[in-house]
């Protein structure tokens, strides 16, 4: 295999004879699975896409691990309006699409896949994780569903579009950012309890698409909660393979 330099391992630009050494060495393959879907006026479409797509580049060039071609539509949270653009597919579809694919990645040598996605949508997630492989593990991690704590103005508030996303958007892709079109619509507390990651519940039809206050979000905040997710990836997902700190050799 050539020498990639520290760049992610993508499989789609990769050759079979490298994915073979790769998979012989590191049998594992990160798959990013992204939606289709409004996160308010502010914010482009491909909003999940985009951050599990840096953090599967970022992943993938810091373990080594090859990362496969990026699944750009899954179940979108109901909505009462229509927003133009978006894009679901059912449930069914998207198992079914990663049950064609793991096989195939399973008999090259695959082992363990790691599943990367932003929706916490309760269809979304039992479609991810009800896929079944022979032998190997499906590992899901939907990278939202964490306690940020003190990393947020307003910590247990629901999040889509507001300031988790919007933060970490202005992060990592700031030129798609559009903060002049950013409204803040707050639920009241007896909606918020409802409205949490892994419900059904659908959007307020008064929402303008997202839900919390994305005007509390900045870059910084944006830097702070990606390299979060990330140390919390390493640690409980890949922490056992971590690279050795710079100028110090591996036991």
């Amino acid at each position: 295999m050539s020498d990639l330099g520290g760049r992610p391992l993508r499989l789609k630009e990769m050759g079979p004879e490298e994915a073979r050494l790769a998979f012989a060495v590191n049998p594992r393959l990160i798959i990013p699975v992204g939606t289709c879907e409004q996160h308010g006026p502010h914010l482009p479409i491909g909003c999940d896409t985009i951050v599990v797509e840096r953090l599967a580049d970022d992943l993938s060039a810091e373990f080594r691990i090859v990362r496969a071609p990026t699944i750009e539509y899954g179940v979108n949270d109901p909505t009462r309006l229509r927003f133009p653009g978006n894009a679901s597919v059912r449930r069914k579809t998207l198992r079914r699409w990663l049950n064609d694919l793991l096989p195939d990645w399973e008999k090259a040598g695959v082992e363990e896949f790691l599943v990367l996605t932003m929706n916490g949508d309760a269809p979304h997630q039992e479609a991810l994780g009800t896929v079944v492989t022979d032998r190997a593990r499906v590992r899901v991690v939907d990278v939202l569903a964490i306690d940020f704590g003190a990393l947020l103005d307003r910590a247990h508030g629901p999040i889509h579009g507001g300031e988790v996303d919007t933060s970490l958007l202005l992060y990592v892709a700031p030129h798609l950012v559009r903060m002049e079109e950013a409204q803040d619509f707050i639920l009241p507390e007896s909606a918020v309890r409802r409205y949490r990651r892994g419900s059904t519940m659908a959007l307020p039809a008064i929402s303008p698409g997202s839900v919390g206050q994305p005007t509390r979000a900045s870059a910084e905040k944006g830097r702070r909660l990606y390299e979060f997710i990330k140390d919390r990836i390493r640690e409980r997902v890949l922490g056992a393979d971590a690279p050795p700190p710079a100028g110090q050799a591996g036991a």
